[in-house]
């Protein structure tokens, strides 16, 4: 269950990142301290038949997580736009597979860019880059939403965090 106000769930225990794209989904996981988040793998959307959402399912469930960040990709206004459809239609299907899993939503704007010059940065050529942003993306949302638990300040890359309305399916 989220904590007060779709906050952050604080019990310890794994948490996987998530990084929906429109072609990729990028999935990371954290120590069950909740100290480091590390790339898992890259699914390859499947809008037919969601076997990327059962592989997902599959990684929770293997990994025995208490919780699951996705980023949300708001625009830089704040606003929301197709992009968000998109995540939240997922999401809605994530979230029935894995319950009683709680799903969160936090702020991911930039964190593909910043995924892109870290990879530049250690020399990822960019071709390879193509296969490992998704999964970079997600170490930043959870690492960052990690990071912001442990030092109390409000979780998500732009600090905002909303649970997935569950009990409203």
């Amino acid at each position: 269950m989220s904590g007060p106000a779709g906050g952050p769930d604080s019990r310890p225990g794994v948490r996987i990142g998530v990084d929906v794209g429109s072609v990729r989904v990028g999935i990371a996981a954290s120590d069950p301290g909740g100290v480091l988040a590390v790339p898992v793998t890259t699914l390859t959307r499947d809008k037919r038949h969601n076997a990327d959402i059962e592989q997902l399912v599959q990684i929770v469930r293997d990994r025995q997580a208490v919780e699951v960040v996705v980023g949300l990709p708001r625009q830089m206004s704040g606003q929301e736009g197709r992009a968000v459809l998109l995540v939240r239609q997922y999401v809605e299907v994530l979230a029935e597979r894995i319950a009683p899993v709680p799903v969160r939503f936090v702020d991911e704007r930039l964190t593909t860019v910043a995924a892109h010059r870290r990879m530049a940065e250690r020399g990822v050529r960019s071709r390879a880059r193509r296969s490992l942003v998704d999964q970079e993306a997600a170490v930043q949302i959870l690492q960052h939403d990690l990071d912001s638990r442990r030092g109390g300040g409000a979780p998500g890359v732009g600090g905002s965090t909303e649970a997935f309305p569950q009990d409203a399916r």
